[in-house]
């Protein structure tokens, strides 16, 4: 702990340009400024300031170790702030943004569960597919799913998903089952307006082979749930996250189709703005939601249909 106080002291004279004045700040007497500054350019050996009369100035050795100390210092702050904030009851708001279906239906009750854990909380909680603004809107967290571009946010992986190309057993029997990638394109495929090219569907074999293929059809919804709506009611062919369409695999009403190709793999992502200091809200509702979504409640094993 000596060496912290030497380096303290140091930073501070410094910053001040005073001895006088660190002393004052850090609380001591002038000259134990003055001896701890003296020792410690004895146990260095090299001279860290040039003093005058009228100032105090680093030299090129001392401006080197200011700048290493006032790191070194910083992340001695940052460790003692990490520690305790693990003994810190969330408390305040939590702004978060979560997408429609999967916000609705998996998020909610762990964010109420929360809540009743942690009474001195307040949720204020948006539902919505698009990619919101989090500086902007005063987001802590929001949570996406998908593929992550290049982000100056911090992201956490929460949990896997997976994507289930589908059809109701009706469209099915109208309009045959198609074996390959390249049969969709004689098929109705509902588009996710969200999706980044809604009219191109890339698949993937397990040899690795890639193909993508252009698809149309008539109906183009910016939410999971009403294409599923559509494709149990027979309207075409959709490609959807297995979270949404796990109980109508279970039960039949819909089936996988191209099981030898996959649209690709997904995440359930937190993603939060890069602070030095996480608060203890976020971090400890991040570590909560994926402590409860493992394992994951939707998984299920590809169709044998």
């Amino acid at each position: 702990m000596s060496r912290i106080v030497d380096l303290e002291t140091f930073v501070e004279v410094v910053v001040q340009g005073s001895f006088t004045h660190a002393a004052e700040k850090l609380g001591v007497s002038k000259s134990y400024v003055s001896k701890q500054i003296a020792s410690l350019e004895d146990h260095l050996g090299v001279r860290l300031l040039n003093r005058t009369t009228r100032k105090i100035a680093t030299t090129d050795a001392g401006q080197a170790f200011f700048e290493r100390a006032r790191r070194i210092l910083d992340d001695v702050e940052e460790a003692e702030r990490s520690v305790m904030q693990l003994n810190t009851a969330p408390r305040g708001i939590l702004k978060m943004s979560a997408p429609m279906s999967f916000g609705l239906q998996y998020v909610t009750p762990i964010v109420a569960k929360f809540m009743c854990d942690n009474p001195e909380l307040s949720v204020e909680l948006d539902f919505s597919d698009r990619e919101v603004d989090v500086i902007d809107e005063g987001f802590d967290l929001v949570i996406r799913i998908g593929q992550l571009a290049d982000s100056s946010f911090i992201a956490r992986k929460i949990a896997p998903v997976r994507l289930v190309t589908c059809a109701s057993q009706d469209y099915l029997k109208r309009r045959g089952t198609p074996r390959t990638p390249h049969d969709l394109s004689r098929h109705e495929c509902q588009h996710y307006t969200y999706q980044s090219s809604p009219s191109a569907w890339r698949y993937e074999s397990e040899s690795g082979d890639v193909v993508h293929v252009a698809v149309s059809g008539r109906m183009k919804a910016n939410n999971g749930i009403a294409l599923l709506e559509a494709s149990r009611l027979g309207i075409g062919i959709s490609v959807l996250p297995d979270f949404i369409v796990n109980e109508d695999l279970a039960k039949g009403t819909l089936v996988e189709v191209l099981n030898d190709w996959t649209p690709g793999q997904r995440a359930i992502w937190a993603l939060y703005p890069h602070n030095r200091h996480l608060s203890a809200k976020v971090r400890l509702f991040i570590d909560f939601l994926a402590e409860n979504l493992n394992p994951v409640p939707w998984a299920i094993g590809p169709s044998s249909n």
